[in-house]
């Protein structure tokens, strides 16, 4: 009888190739599987992100003061046809719609060390589970908050995510949020003597642009108001960066906090770089689901090796390499010859 292929098996495969990732590929390189039987096993599979947190849950270094971050990222497609699951999408990558498959994805950050981890994902699929990514997120805050007890402080997120209905569920969960609002959002900093106005056409004293100022996002409740802070993060770009934190009053120590969500990109980055994530080729929904939740769960793996080892993902990853050409000087398959 025929070994069977397991999850183990098709994320070694994962980590150990480095440019194809297609299963004929795994196929053809392996001793034991076809890709009949590959092919088999993920359509079989059910991987779900509940896997992410049982591999995960004992490496996180919990701290009260911890940050939830919340973002998507989109798997590029743009070359595929009649895979399941693909639809047209904004992808800020790309910086256009694009076709491709949407990813949310959850990470705790710590802070005091620095280091973040991935503790849930979410497909997005709306026409198979009728959710947006609002719904996908605040589902995930909700296992969160009642279900894994991971001590946090703050919810970090993306002005896609700043809307009404996620901002006011945080704070029901007596959480503090802060999230960067779009350019056009209707704001008031009057107490209600002058109309709303676009938030980048507030008029900001010396005072404020040190210690923010208090504003009421229009459709929010009439007495609800929140900190603002206007920060510039170039030249040619400033981010309007809100929160319900009442102490909060730097400027400085806000830029800090939201500087946090970018670990959520450093995982977006390295996992489309070196676990295949986006490479899979195959046209049914479940293989592409089991195929994201390996590579996902191969990031985990890697980001746990690197911090024990003191090295990126990436030096693990090509450190394959190194050991190969080492062994080709060593012994090699293909011997040089000069006429």
């Amino acid at each position: 009888m025929k070994k069977p292929v397991t999850r183990l098996d098709y994320c070694q495969y994962l980590l150990v190739s480095q440019i194809n990732y297609t299963l004929t590929n795994f196929a053809e390189h392996s001793e034991t599987f076809s890709h009949d039987a590959i092919n088999r096993y993920l359509r079989e599979e059910r991987i779900t992100p509940r896997l992410v947190w049982d591999n995960v849950a004992g490496q996180i270094i919990r701290s009260p003061n911890g940050y939830i971050v919340f973002d998507d990222t989109v798997l590029d497609k743009n070359y595929s046809f009649a895979i399941e699951l693909v639809r047209r999408q904004y992808s800020g990558n790309a910086r256009s719609v694009i076709k491709g498959i949407g990813v949310v994805t959850c990470i705790y950050v710590n802070p005091e060390t620095d280091q973040f981890w991935l503790i849930d994902y979410r497909i997005y699929d709306p026409e198979g589970d009728g959710k947006s990514k609002l719904d996908h997120v605040q589902d995930m805050l909700t296992t969160l908050h009642y279900h894994k007890q991971l001590p946090f402080r703050a919810v970090l997120m993306d002005s896609w995510y700043a809307t009404r209905k996620l901002m006011l569920f945080i704070e029901s969960l007596h959480k503090i949020y802060y999230c960067p609002l779009k350019d056009n959002r209707q704001v008031d900093d009057t107490g209600g003597d002058q109309p709303y106005q676009r938030i980048d056409s507030l008029i900001w004293s010396e005072q404020e642009r040190q210690q923010g100022k208090s504003i009421k996002i229009k459709g929010f409740p009439k007495a609800h108001k929140m900190q603002c802070f206007r920060v510039e993060v170039s030249t040619h770009r400033t981010d309007w960066i809100v929160t319900n934190d009442p102490a909060q009053n730097s400027t400085e120590a806000t830029q800090e906090v939201v500087g946090f969500r970018w670990k959520i990109e450093q995982l977006h980055r390295e996992g489309k770089q070196i676990t295949g994530i986006e490479r899979c080729q195959c046209r049914k929904a479940r293989i592409q689901r089991n195929h994201i939740g390996c590579a996902l769960l191969v990031w985990v793996r890697l980001k746990e090796l690197a911090t024990s080892s003191a090295k990126t993902v990436y030096q693990l990853k090509h450190g394959l390499l190194d050991d190969y050409l080492c062994q080709q000087l060593r012994n090699p398959s293909i011997q040089m010859s000069l006429a």
